[in-house]
């Protein structure tokens, strides 16, 4: 299989993904976003709102990632700063949420 019928395949599954992670997400923001820092607190330490926001982080992130490159894949024509801007991209789709996944796990009430 070609890798650009890959990213193809990759880009549609994490947008079916994205799907009832995006309305679990904008539901449970409008429902905490006026609460106390403590609610918030324990909004995230419950461990099925933990794993959903994991995910949504995970998938966003990916999802954007293959969206950006395909973007410089079609408009950038250097390809030194194609390639440096793709392994930027991928470090920081990286890196970002596996920093927000750690914080938020030695998240304590």
């Amino acid at each position: 299989m070609n890798i650009v019928t890959k990213k193809w395949i990759f880009l549609k599954i994490s947008s079916l993904i994205l799907i009832p992670l995006m309305f679990w997400f904008i539901i449970n923001f409008t429902a905490i976003y006026d609460q106390s820092y403590s609610e918030i607190v324990s909004f995230f330490t419950n461990p099925i709102n933990k794993l959903l926001f994991c995910l949504f982080i995970i998938f966003a992130y990916f999802f954007s990632a293959l969206s950006i490159s395909e973007v410089f894949e079609d408009y950038v024509t250097d390809p030194v700063i194609k390639n440096v801007a793709n392994i930027l991209l991928y470090i920081s789709a990286i890196v970002i949420p596996l920093f927000t996944i750690i914080l938020l796990i030695n998240l304590k009430v």
